[in-house]
């Protein structure tokens, strides 16, 4: 089972800011997860929330601050004195960071709550432009933003977000369509769910911090983890087997 490291290494570092993606990369883990949003000048920042309050020293929706205004404010002294001075990354910098290894690259699509218009081009364009596309997987609870990443680039890895217990879920990733599904973790035990591994589909699941569910995902034959602390549970797997 592969480990995801979520946000970066978020359990250590702030999340979503190159130090954490810092630390990710230098890890021997499979891959790493972020969120992209799209600010009021159009460029993509790598942050998890609509809005800057809970992980910066500022407030206000990204959707109404440039990216100048945004890299005014510290995304590192909420999480710890250590990390102050650490500001909002763009798409382009956490990509740069992972350019050189081997990490497979979960790009998250934040639209779900607003649409940001033009965001999935704009995503698909970096991926081409940066060369990295074999190497990530655009996912998002935006079902119909991963329908236009396959309809702009079918070659692109996809995956449907879910919170929820799913009924039939293999018509409906074939009706978006999406390659993989990222679950909850609980709902990846639902029996649902297991007719999806036993057709072979990738299933991740988020976010698991604690041994004893990665024992039990593991053996429900899920494909990985997103988690906070990705060394502490790669140790945790490494050992087991």
């Amino acid at each position: 089972m592969d480990i995801y490291a979520h946000r970066g290494s978020s359990g250590t570092h702030p999340e979503n800011t190159i130090a954490a993606f810092t630390e990710a990369a230098r890890l021997a883990v499979h891959g790493v997860e972020f969120d992209v949003h799209l600010t009021k000048d159009g460029e993509l920042v790598v942050i998890h929330d609509e809005k800057i309050d809970r992980t910066s020293n500022g407030t206000g929706f990204v959707k109404d601050m440039t990216l100048a205004e945004l890299q005014a404010f510290d995304f590192g002294s909420w999480f710890s004195p250590n990390f102050k001075g650490q500001s909002i990354p763009t798409l382009h910098e956490v990509l740069q960071v992972f350019a050189n290894t081997t990490h497979h690259l979960n790009i998250e699509l934040k639209s779900d709550i607003f649409p940001y218009e033009g965001m999935v081009e704009k995503v698909v364009a970096i991926i081409k432009e940066m060369g990295l596309d074999s190497r990530v997987v655009l996912s998002s609870f935006d079902h119909e933003a991963i329908r236009t990443a396959k309809q702009l680039a079918p070659h692109l890895e996809t995956a449907a977000l879910f919170m929820e217990v799913l009924v039939e879920p293999l018509d409906y990733m074939r009706a978006i369509p999406a390659d993989a599904l990222h679950l909850f973790f609980p709902t990846a035990l639902r029996p649902s769910i297991r007719q999806v591994l036993e057709a072979g589909t990738i299933v991740r699941t988020f976010t698991v911090n604690e041994e004893q569910y990665t024992q039990a995902l593991q053996d429900a034959g899920v494909s990985a983890i997103f988690t906070d602390f990705p060394e502490k549970m790669q140790t945790y797997l490494n050992e087991k087997n």
